[in-house]
C-alpha cells in the first residue's frame, strides 16, 4: 500500500464514531514507535510534520522515513500530513514533495484573507490529488513556529463555518473549542472543559464534514513525574482531559493532533535511562528507551481516546 489521503479515513471515522490520531514526527524513532503501535492495533494513522520538524530533519528525510513505515506495514493506511503550513508556498512545496495532506493555517489573518489563501491551497492541492485542512479560530499556546498568547485566542464562530468551507473547498476544518498547544495548556486549579456547544453547532451546520482538534495532548502525569524524578523541572504541565477528547471523537471530530505527549514520553525514557546507566553513551540505548514510552503512549491513545483500534 502506498501513502494515502485522509478522505476515506475520515469518512469511516465520522460514520464509526472514532477519530484518527495525527501524531507529529521528528525522527526515525518516533516514526517507528507510532507505526509499530498502529500496526499492532490495526489502526489507521496520520504522521504529520510541523515547520520545526521539517527544519530539524528535512522534509525529504521525513518522507523517506514514513515511506519505510508504509513498506513495513502495508496492512494499515498511513497518511503524511503537513501541520500548520504558514502560506501557499509552504503548502505547495509539500504537495510537490509527496505529502498526501496539507494544512494551511491562515487563522491569524482576517476572515477574507484566510478564505483566499485557503482557497488557493485547496485548488492547487486538489489538482495534485492532495487533501487540505484549514483552521477557523485561534488556539493559544506554543508549538514550534506557532505562538499565540492566551488573550488573543479565539473560539471558532459557528456562523462563519458554512461560508468558509463553501468558498474555500477545503476537505476538513480545524476549530478552536478550548484545546491549546504545548504542555502548559491550563493553569493549576482550573477545571479544563472543551466547548462542546461550539463543536455541536459546527457539526449541525456542516453535517458529515470532518472536524479537527489541534493542541490535544493530555500531558500524562506519570511521564511528567518520571521526568521530574530524574532531573527535569516541568512545573504545572496540564493537558486536555482524555474523557473529553473521547467524547469529541465520538462526534464530528475525525482527526486529533497529538505532539507534546510524545515529547514527554521520549524525554522520560531518556532521562530515566541516563540516571540508571550513567556509563552509557550509545544513543541506541537511551533513545530506544524513549521510543518504548512513545509507543506505549500511542497505543494508549488509539485504544482509550481515539477508538481507532481494529479500524484499518
Amino acid at each position: 500500500m502506498a501513502l494515502v489521503t485522509t478522505t476515506e479515513m475520515f469518512k469511516k471515522a465520522y460514520d464509526g464514531g472514532y477519530a484518527i490520531g495525527a501524531f507529529n514526527v521528528n525522527n526515525m524513532e518516533i516514526v517507528q514507535a507510532i507505526t509499530e503501535a498502529a500496526a499492532e492495533l490495526k489502526s489507521p494513522v496520520i504522521l504529520q510534520a510541523s515547520a520545526g520538524a521539517r527544519k530539524y530533519a528535512n522534509s525529504v528525510y521525513l518522507k523517506k522515513l514514513v515511506e519505510a513505515a508504509v513498506e513495513l506495514y502495508p496492512e494499515i493506511p498511513i497518511a503524511l500530513h503537513l501541520d500548520h503550513g504558514a502560506d501557499f508556498n509552504v503548502c505547495k512545496e509539500c504537495v510537490d514533495g509527496g505529502f498526501t495532506s496539507v494544512m494551511i493555517d491562515y487563522s491569524s489573518h482576517s476572515f477574507e484573507e484566510n478564505i483566499e489563501e485557503s482557497r488557493r491551497v485547496a485548488e492547487y492541492a486538489h489538482e495534485h490529488g492532495v487533501v487540505v485542512e484549514a483552521e477557523l479560530g485561534t488556539l493559544a499556546g506554543i508549538e514550534d513556529a506557532v505562538k499565540v498568547d492566551a488573550d488573543k485566542a479565539m473560539f471558532t464562530d459557528p456562523d462563519e463555518v458554512e461560508e468558509f468551507v463553501r468558498r474555500t473547498g477545503v476537505d476538513s476544518l480545524a476549530i478552536a473549542i478550548g484545546t491549546s498547544h504545548g504542555a502548559y495548556k491550563f493553569k493549576p486549579g482550573t477545571d479544563p472543559k472543551l466547548r462542546f456547544d461550539v463543536l455541536e453547532e459546527v457539526a449541525r451546520r456542516l453535517p458529515g464534514f470532518p472536524i479537527v482538534l489541534h493542541g490535544s495532548s493530555s500531558v500524562p502525569q506519570e511521564y511528567v513525574k518520571i521526568i521530574n524524578a530524574h532531573g527535569g523541572a516541568l512545573k504545572d504541565a496540564i493537558g486536555v482531559p482524555e474523557d473529553q477528547l473521547r467524547k469529541a471523537a465520538a462526534g464530528a471530530v475525525c482527526k486529533i493532533n497529538i505532539d507534546s505527549d510524545l515529547r514527554l514520553g521520549m524525554t522520560a525514557g531518556i532521562r530515566e535511562h541516563f540516571v540508571a546507566h550513567p556509563d552509557h553513551f550509545d544513543p541506541r540505548q537511551y533513545i530506544g528507551d524513549g521510543r518504548k514510552y512513545v509507543k506505549d503512549i500511542v497505543a494508549h491513545k488509539i485504544t482509550m481516546v481515539l477508538g481507532s483500534d481494529g479500524k484499518a
